[in-house]
């Protein structure tokens, strides 16, 4: 992740090339290049990229789809997720190419749900697309295997241009205006190790802590998970016991501020 961030910085654009040690890992040989200029055969034709929408907002969806339907490059998936658990099981279904995920969703959020794709289905890349701007969530969202963040607000615009550094040119894409910040304000080494308290937490800690914010029961929680309610009571003990609080509503108000449920949940 160093090597990763100092690019960025060095180099001021909103891109993040992966560096190994004997430099980056868009090396070509002249024959690959010469290869690269031949035309294609024809009767050929260069297969669409798959892409997967994961919101829980149909306006946001909508709004995507529109975009990515006028690239003829890609081929969206009829289907949508609108939680990270559907997220995961239609990235086992279809292998889509890219998953625009949303960072905040019921059930399970999208940068568990991006852990887990990455982890199972590694040529599958994931675009986080978030209203948060501030550092925790970015970096926790590339450590978690994401390979783009985009700002709602603006994801429309930089769509095509994340599809084409995060997938055709294998780099890493931050919105353009998280990138212009980065270079402004941040030292290298604070941007590194910049952590969440949630990072701390155990997965299943995690995934109790989202629903009991969400305002599920302990016998929703534990249907949900698969896991007998004793286990969920369990889980909230420990809980209470490593973040030092001792009620729901304080509880609630951690996953808040910390990203795990958004404001509208």
């Amino acid at each position: 992740m160093k090597e990763t961030c100092y690019t960025q910085l060095t180099n001021g654009h909103s891109e993040v090339r992966q560096q190994g040690r004997t430099g980056t890992r868009r090396a070509h040989t002249l024959q690959e290049d010469d290869a690269a200029t031949e035309p294609p055969p024809q009767g050929t034709t260069k297969p669409r990229l798959k892409v997967l929408l994961a919101d829980d907002h149909p306006v946001v969806r909508l709004g995507i789809r529109a975009v990515l339907q006028q690239l003829p490059e890609i081929e969206l998936i009829e289907e949508e997720a609108t939680d990270g658990r559907e997220a995961v099981e239609m990235v086992k279904k279809h292998t889509p190419d890219i998953v625009f995920m949303d960072i905040s969703m019921p059930g399970l959020r999208g940068i568990e749900a991006t852990s887990r794709i990455t982890k199972e289905f590694p040529a599958t890349k994931v675009i986080i697309l978030s209203r948060w701007e501030t550092e925790e969530y970015y970096w926790g969202a590339l450590r978690a295997g994401a390979s783009g963040y985009l700002l709602k607000n603006k994801a429309t615009t930089e769509l095509a241009k994340a599809i084409q550094r995060v997938v055709k040119d294998g780099e890493i894409y931050l919105a353009e205006d998280i990138a212009r910040r980065l270079r402004k304000k941040f030292p290298l080494q604070q941007i590194a190790f910049v952590k969440s308290p949630l990072e701390d937490l155990p997965e299943r800690q995690r995934e109790v802590l989202q629903l009991i914010a969400e305002g599920q029961t302990t016998k929703a929680i534990a249907d949900i998970l698969r896991i007998s309610a004793k286990t969920v009571e369990y889980h909230r003990a420990k809980l209470m016991e490593r973040l030092h609080i001792h009620d729901i509503p304080n509880l609630v108000r951690f996953a808040l501020r910390h990203g795990l449920i958004s404001q509208e949940s």
